[in-house]
């Protein structure tokens, strides 16, 4: 892990890093803003997240091919300073009287477009800064920064709403981003953007070339298809947490922040053993391993209670659970830049997050229902029982062996 990437991926890095801490300072802070201040429901708060989820996801199938014919750094820079507009509008909107929930809707649409476009732009751009070899690496650095922001970030947020209010966190969310493109801007080397072929048919036929590709790879549909389930099963329940720690069982906020503060201490250190792990054991042992061993802790939130005993719960298992994500998300993500090829690598990336995005928002929105009917708690067992089957659909040995060129352009293109 301290092998050299160069200024320009430590630039990137930077970019990812200082939005990734604004992300997760303000943490929950939407639903808290829905809870605390709107006095929304719990189907509300569900809808809240899935409807965002859901437009963005739609909006998102066309943004890969538009991203790929493109220089990416511009694309990133743009997108980050419109989530910062977007977020920023929310403590604008508290502090004059005006926010609303269907402000708090459109803000969330908003920022979810503009993360997906930021994400497929950042992969893309990765790939064509970081050799082959060293990807593994890069990601595992990416995954580390991610789960030490989520380890920092609620806590701080926790005490900043503790004192402030909810609003000064989403204000410091939206200054990441304007940190962040300044970040991106400061990356001098050069660029990547596909030619677009002209003799090659309409341009709706882009659309579905992200699809074609993941479909055509074994090991890629497999992924996808496990990444979508567990992904959305997981997501379906971060809403209920909320409304069940804050809402009926009266979580201060700080102890709320904890609760997800502490565990992701366990997936930077997953992250930082994933390499070493990967080198000593092979891909396919540690994936399979962590992948599985992931699907099996969130059943441990059935045991959610009140006070001290369910903190230490929701502590004990998510720590579990995102020490195994730490380990498997940057094999996984490593694995599917390899497999896409460079000029398709943001429509594939852009599908694959619009995909999981609408199955997360269609989930949020069945589990918010069965809450509805049940309870947060019963509707966040049925999701850990789910979860034991997905690992299923995790890719054979025989085929993740051979990482294996993907489909070349030509050969996925619609006549």
């Amino acid at each position: 892990m301290g092998v050299r990437l160069g200024r320009d991926f430590g630039w990137l890095w930077s970019a990812y890093a200082v939005s990734t801490y604004g992300t997760w300072i303000a943490f929950g802070a939407f639903p808290l803003i829905a809870v605390r201040v709107l006095h929304s429901s719990a189907f509300a708060v569900s809808l809240l997240e899935a409807a965002g989820l859901a437009v963005a996801a739609i909006v998102a199938f066309s943004l890969g091919p538009w991203i790929d014919h493109r220089a990416k750094r511009p694309v990133m820079i743009a997108m980050d300073l419109i989530r910062f507009v977007a977020v920023a509008s929310v403590p604008i909107g508290y502090v004059l009287g005006l926010l609303s929930y269907g402000q708090l809707l459109a803000v969330s649409v908003i920022s979810g477009t503009a993360g997906i476009a930021f994400t497929a732009a950042s992969g893309a751009y990765l790939k064509h800064l970081v050799r082959g070899d060293q990807l593994l690496v890069a990601n595992g650095r990416f995954e580390g920064t991610s789960w030490v922001a989520t380890a920092v970030g609620p806590p701080l947020g926790g005490a900043l709403v503790g004192l402030l209010g909810p609003v000064v966190t989403v204000m410091a969310d939206a200054l990441s981003y304007l940190l962040s493109a300044l970040g991106v801007l400061r990356i001098r080397g050069g660029d990547v953007a596909a030619p677009r072929d002209r003799a090659a048919g309409p341009r709706g036929a882009d659309l579905l070339d992200g699809r074609r590709l993941i479909l055509r790879d074994p090991v890629l549909r497999r992924l996808f298809l496990n990444s979508v389930l567990v992904g959305g099963l997981i997501m379906a329940t971060v809403p209920l947490l909320s409304v069940l720690l804050l809402g009926q069982y009266h979580f201060p906020a700080w102890q709320y922040g904890l609760a997800f503060g502490i565990p992701a201490l366990g997936g930077f250190v997953g992250a930082r053993l994933s390499a070493p792990l990967v080198t000593r054991y092979g891909r396919y042992r540690v994936m399979i391993v962590s992948g599985r061993l992931r699907s099996l802790f969130p059943l441990g939130l059935m045991f959610v209670r009140p006070g001290v005993p369910g903190l230490l719960t929701v502590i004990v298992v998510e720590a579990l659970l995102i020490t195994c994500m730490g380990v498997f998300n940057p094999i996984h993500a490593t694995e599917r830049l390899r497999r896409t090829p460079k000029d398709h690598t943001a429509r594939v990336l852009s599908t694959w997050s619009a995909v999981s995005k609408l199955a997360q928002a269609a989930l949020m929105v069945v589990w918010g229902v069965l809450a509805t009917l049940t309870s947060p708690l019963a509707a966040i067992t049925l999701s850990g029982v789910l979860l034991l089957a997905t690992p299923l659909l995790l890719p054979e040995r025989t085929h993740l062996s051979d990482p294996g060129p993907a489909a070349p352009a030509e050969d996925v293109r619609v006549a």
